[in-house]
């Protein structure tokens, strides 16, 4: 598989001239004045009003939870702000569902958090967890990945495309294979948005063998906004509509629902 990036100078209908599907955001930093998202009201529905014109219907908004943000908000604080969120979209007349959700840094003590409803699982359903590490360092999460999954609680791995380390070694996560994670690469790293070297890493761990998926992590109007669209068609031009339905539509879905995802052969067949 090719890692250049395609051309999307396309309409702005779908590839091959389908309709674009609705999408679900499982990553964004959307609640405003809670981590490094919309530093206000305003912003917040700046961002989800481009959500909206990203043709996504329902956002998880996940805030960042432990490192350099730890006891600044619980699980409890995140709710009440989607709350509110929810409530200013519906006077704004916005279309977009906000559900609660994190993105949550490696720490020895997620388990207990989780079981003691300080920290959030995606959507808010126990059933997947968003995990992030630390970008500076490499930490092996294969010890927290195994006491998760005893617990009944999947992990999913987000943008490991802009690590450095797994950036260089993307054949590192097939150590993981025995906690089976997934893998969440953000849509703007396939068009550029992160540098080449994460342009290159989103593509090739589109052939680790584990799920995969995309979401947007965006953060705000100026540098971060969603890109989910301009992904999908990226994918469907360079690998077939199949592969792109699975990662920006069918796995967002089911990790939302709490299901098992698909692997990306059941979209090249």
């Amino acid at each position: 598989m090719g890692a250049s990036r395609p051309d999307n100078s396309q309409a702005s209908d779908g590839p091959e001239g389908g309709a674009l599907p609705v999408f679900v955001d499982v990553h964004c930093h959307c609640l405003p004045g809670l981590d490094d998202g919309p530093a206000d009201r305003a912003e917040a529905l700046a961002l989800c009003r481009a959500l909206v014109a990203d043709h996504i219907g329902t956002v998880v908004a996940t805030p960042h939870q432990l490192g350099r943000y730890d006891g600044l908000y619980d699980a409890g604080k995140i709710r009440e702000a989607v709350g509110d969120l929810n409530r200013m979209m519906a006077e704004a007349q916005i279309p977009l569902n906000v559900l609660p959700g994190a993105d949550v840094r490696v720490d020895e003590r997620i388990a207990d958090l989780i079981a003691s409803d300080q920290i959030l699982t995606v959507g808010d359903v126990g059933r997947y967890l968003l995990l992030e590490l630390p970008h500076e360092i490499f930490i092996d999460p294969a010890l927290l990945l195994a006491q998760l999954v005893a617990n009944g609680v999947g992990v999913v791995i987000t943008h490991p495309e802009r690590h450095r380390f797994l950036a260089q070694r993307p054949q590192y996560v097939e150590q993981w294979l025995p906690h089976k994670p997934s893998l969440q690469i953000t849509a703007g790293s396939f068009l550029g948005g992160f540098g080449q070297l994460s342009e290159q890493a989103a593509w090739a761990f589109l052939n680790a063998p584990m799920p995969v998926l995309v979401a947007t992590d965006a953060h705000a109007m100026a540098g971060r906004a969603p890109r989910m669209t301009d992904a999908y068609r990226a994918l469907a031009q360079q690998l077939g509509r199949g592969v792109a339905d699975i990662l920006c539509v069918e796995n967002p879905k089911r990790l939302l629902a709490g299901h098992d995802l698909l692997m990306l052969d059941a979209g090249r067949s």
